[in-house]
């Protein structure tokens, strides 16, 4: 079936529609949008080929990402990958940016080991950035490797393998630094371990000294162009009891060094709520990273959709005034739907939430609750809910010349079907 439009003159008409509604409550629409399409979203390359990357292997891998389903039409090279990102950018409104794992490298064949690893490898995907005209950021691959089976990377007791990983770490920096400089912008390079274990340690202490250790000489080096962060997380696959990098571990360690924390939306428990954390860390850091994903019961990474967590998240940005201090990427990955429909219902579904709280009164929710007028703020609160903000999203993906609505979906369609199905 095709997925139905609206004409240009009903998406202007309901706009001023609905911009004459919020102006009544002195929301400048016009604004809004121009802020929304400030906004830098880094788009996670992984999505697309499950986690995978194109590294020619040397022996059986240890230590990897679960991704889960088996969708045909995935990437199995990077100028797939590529086609397929750009297919993306043409439905999601904004800023291009993306965000790529060190596996992802191009090597002409050849097995390169990760300690080994340098821009030259990342070429294509520069001359592809500078084309497309595409930000880049980075992230060093510390899993899916022989020398991480054991369940430890940077904290191994193993001081040859500690070496090893920590020589691709800084060879990873030198590639972000590399981005950086050709592509005239700042590079964030997030650093992930996933060390741990799965019961009772004896001894917690000794590999997060060794992991601060590693970090340390990892970072020793100040380069230009690059933003450094480090990303904790309560529990993994193979570590349900313990984490060396835990949210706390890289709370002291970020601030004490400086580096940006990355908060990812799956990597706590259940009931803990990243959109509370915001304004307790920004109280005393300058920026940090954030990773937009969907836990379902634990870290599942599901596709980011509108709901409330996001909402909230994009709230406490809005009204904190903190989205110049965030650096923002998503971080999901599905095999169970078509990935380029996963990286857009994601990309969309978290713009969209920025722009309604952009669209909400909050200098008059403020004041009700600086006044104790608590009905009045939770009464509006809830009445902005049916505001039409929908219309204002329909007239911003039209200016960007993005598909509006549900229609992206008809080009999502044809492509699988010209594309993706070929590749079974």
């Amino acid at each position: 079936m095709k997925y139905p439009s609206l004409k240009s003159s009903d998406i202007n008409r309901r706009y001023e529609d609905a911009a004459e509604l919020y102006n009544n409550w002195e929301i400048d629409v016009d604004k809004a949008l121009k802020k929304l399409d400030g906004i830098n979203l880094s788009l996670h390359c992984w999505q697309g080929d499950d986690v995978g990357g194109f590294e020619v292997k040397k022996g059986a891998p240890g230590g990897g990402i679960m991704a889960t389903g088996a969708f045909p039409g995935k990437a199995r090279c990077a100028d797939e990958l590529r086609n397929d990102l750009e297919k993306a950018f043409t439905l999601i409104p904004g800023k291009k940016r993306l965000n790529l794992h060190a596996i992802y490298l191009e090597s002409d064949g050849k097995f390169v080991e990760r300690d080994e690893i340098g821009a030259e490898h990342f070429a294509g995907w520069i001359d592809w950035a500078i084309s497309e005209k595409v930000k880049l950021d980075f992230n060093p691959t510390f899993f899916a490797h022989p020398k991480a089976e054991s369940g430890f990377t940077l904290s191994n007791a193993d001081k040859s393998i500690r070496k090893f990983w920590i020589d691709h770490g800084i060879k990873c920096r030198k590639i972000a630094a590399e981005f950086a400089k050709k592509l005239k912008d700042t590079c964030v390079i997030n650093f992930w371990v996933p060390d741990g274990l799965k019961d009772y340690p004896a001894d917690r202490w000794s590999p997060r000294e060794r992991l601060a250790e590693s970090l340390d000489e990892i970072f020793k080096t100040d380069l230009h162009g690059i933003k450094d962060a480090v990303e904790g997380k309560l529990f993994g696959l193979g570590s349900e009891e313990y984490v060396v990098g835990s949210n706390e571990f890289y709370m002291a360690y970020a601030i004490s060094r400086k580096k940006l924390p990355c908060l990812d939306m799956g990597h706590y428990h259940p009931t803990e709520t990243v959109h509370d954390k915001l304004s307790a860390l920004l109280t005393f850091i300058p920026e940090l990273l954030l990773h937009v994903s969907r836990p379902m019961r634990w870290d599942s990474d599901h596709v980011v959709i509108m709901n409330d967590d996001l909402l909230n998240l994009a709230r406490e940005l809005v009204r904190g005034n903190a989205l110049d201090k965030v650096f923002l990427a998503t971080d999901f990955f599905d095999g169970s739907i078509n990935r380029l429909g996963a990286w857009t219902i994601g990309a969309r579904s978290f713009k969209k939430a920025l722009l309604y709280a952009m669209l909400e009164p909050v200098p008059l929710l403020k004041k009700l609750e600086k006044d104790g007028c608590g009905a009045e703020k939770l009464a509006i609160m809830e009445e902005f809910k049916g505001m039409p903000f929908g219309a204002i999203w329909d007239f911003y993906c039209m200016k960007s010349d993005v598909p509006v609505g549900a229609s992206w979906l008809n080009f999502m369609c044809d492509y699988e079907k010209s594309v993706l199905s070929k590749r079974s």
